[in-house]
């Protein structure tokens, strides 16, 4: 293992209310530390911005990609609204997950925030300034609204970000109003010459028990520079519920990195579990436990899973032990190749 890797951990470990911070309901941007299972499931302020997110949010990828029904996306959304859902992120590339959105919720669009991300998947001039603002103009349309409180570059490269266009396109649509603020969307080196341009509100990016990169490389210039975190893939695509390797490319890396990380929470006789030490529990709190850390973004098409999710918020933080045996095992096992997952 990597000297400093381990010197990381153990002082991490060791050191007095490395926990509290973690779940600081405004790290980064005010708030208290945490005291119990009610102030954990509290809103926490998303960095210096002045938006206040619950810690679970919803994500729209598989409602686009899973192609789900209208009538079905009205259920959810509406009534994960009606039991406290605040922020809704989707992007232009979720195939129709804006439209969906859009059709689904507008007309209650008073009661949540809206993010959404321009890129990932671009023609030859995606990342042009023209791009990106026809993108951010057709957003709008999709989603039935007059403004976005949060628009994220979806993955870009470096080498798209020292150009500076991106970024200055998303300046432009924030200085006309059409976006409140600004982040990057990714992980790894990139993400990492993103917070160095000091340029971005937020920050979304993969933290889990089994993508662990960003809690070193990342969140410490997030907490240093007040950004707002979004996690993606708390749950690590919930890969525990799978015996042998996932159909889906997408769930494979996880699946591997599991198995290498041997959880005892993840292994079969402890994956149906729905309680405190069941997977999905200590993977959720795991990820919202970390400094600097503010909201998860889950996707799902199942109207219950929502109220579901704020569920297993009610054990409160994870223990300390719990988050420092985590790290270990990944201290002790990771190879330098298991970068942040996109």
């Amino acid at each position: 293992m990597n000297s400093s890797r381990r010197e990381f951990l153990q002082v991490s470990a060791a050191s007095a209310g490395w926990l509290a911070l973690g779940a600081c309901a405004g790290s980064g941007g005010g708030g208290r530390p945490a005291e119990g299972p009610a102030d954990f499931g509290a809103k926490r302020r998303l960095g210096r911005t002045d938006l206040w997110v619950s810690p679970v949010g919803f994500g729209g990828a598989e409602i686009g990609y899973g192609e789900v029904p209208q009538e079905q996306v009205d259920r959810l959304l509406n009534q994960a609204l009606d039991r406290g859902l605040d922020a809704i992120d989707t992007a232009e590339c979720y195939r129709e997950s804006e439209e969906l959105i859009g059709k689904a919720v507008a007309h209650r669009r008073d009661e949540y925030l809206l993010f959404t991300k321009v890129g990932h998947w671009p023609t030859r001039d995606g990342w042009s300034a023209a791009s990106i603002e026809s993108t951010i103009e057709r957003s709008l349309q999709r989603l039935r609204t007059d403004r976005l409180d949060l628009v994220h570059l979806h993955s870009c490269s470096q080498q798209v970000l020292e150009r500076g266009e991106a970024i200055e396109a998303l300046e432009k649509a924030k200085a006309a109003g059409k976006v409140r603020y600004i982040g990057y969307s990714g992980d790894s080196a990139a993400a990492a010459y993103a917070l160095s341009t000091k340029r971005f509100d937020t920050l979304m990016t993969s933290i889990n028990f089994a993508d662990q990169e960003a809690i070193e490389l990342l969140l410490p210039a997030c907490r240093e520079q007040g950004l707002g975190v979004v996690v993606k893939r708390a749950l690590a695509n919930a890969v525990w519920r799978y015996d042998d390797l996932p159909g889906n490319d997408y769930h494979q890396e996880y699946w591997r990195r599991m198995r290498a990380l041997d959880f005892d929470f993840t292994r079969p006789e402890r994956r149906s579990e729905t309680g405190p030490s069941g997977p999905a529990s200590i993977a959720l709190r795991f990820a919202l436990s970390l400094p600097g850390v503010h909201t998860a973004v889950i996707g799902t098409t199942n109207p219950d899973r929502f109220a579901e999710n704020q569920g297993l918020l009610a054990a409160g933080p994870l223990p300390e032990a719990e988050i420092a045996a985590i790290r270990q095992r990944w201290a002790e096992v990771a190879p330098k190749d298991w970068v942040g997952q996109i």
